[in-house]
């Protein structure tokens, strides 16, 4: 992560932590609520994700970024602990051990760098039950691959709502999911898998954005995220 990455930076004006010291703020208690939205099930290599935050999105500013940011880091929790618990167990070899090992450090670097920005406003780290998807490598690429997918769309799909400092911010990290999501379709796309299109790294030239209720829809009820 670069240096660059502080709360100084996303909140060079005091804007955010000034709405955190608000009292009567109202949708400070939504960051420590997790609503668990029903929807569309994903089912790739078993994977499951449920209890993503309901978040009423409106005007840009201070308070509205942060529960962005919860939302984001809520995502960024679920990616390191999926690679942590991937490389942990032991399963994965070569080129994939590689990728697994450094997009590890990296999320962990984003969950850093979203507590250190939200402080106190910051929601609690959930339990995760990633299933066989971390002890199987084919799984384990299957399931990567749809988790950086769908973080790089919703962190397109949020960033028009955030404040011009935030989003600067922000940026730095999808860029890098990006990155992370083409590398790993890469990696599907190798030999040891003749059926992959030429083009499967980067199939477009536009990346769609998600909104909130389709990322919701994509990862809902899934049982990664238990509780």
């Amino acid at each position: 992560m670069s240096e660059r990455l502080t709360l100084e930076l996303l909140d060079e004006d005091r804007a955010v932590r000034e709405a955190l010291d608000e009292p009567s703020q109202a949708t400070r208690a939504q960051f420590f609520r997790n609503a668990v939205v029903g929807g569309a099930t994903l089912v790739v290599g078993g994977l499951a994700i449920g209890g993503l935050p309901s978040l009423a999105l409106g005007k840009r500013s201070a308070s509205q970024d942060v529960e962005i940011l919860n939302f984001a880091l809520l995502l960024e929790y679920l990616e390191s602990e999926f690679y942590v618990d991937a490389v942990n167990k032991g399963a994965l070899s070569g080129t994939t051990l590689a990728f697994a090992t450094t997009v590890r450090d990296h999320e962990l670097a984003h969950v850093a760098f979203l507590e250190q920005a939200l402080g106190a406003a910051a929601r609690a780290k959930p339990e995760f039950d990633f299933k066989d998807t971390t002890s199987d490598a084919a799984k384990f690429r299957a399931t990567a691959v749809v988790l950086e997918d769908t973080g790089v769309a919703a962190y397109d799909g949020q960033g028009p709502r955030l404040r011009k400092k935030t989003l600067a911010a922000a940026a730095q990290i999808v860029s890098v999911e990006a990155r992370h999501a083409a590398w790993i379709r890469h990696i599907m796309a190798a030999p040891a898998y003749p059926n992959a299109p030429a083009d499967y790294p980067a199939p477009a030239a536009l990346n769609p954005a998600l909104s909130k209720r389709q990322v919701e829809d994509a990862v809902a009820q899934t049982g990664f995220i238990k509780g």
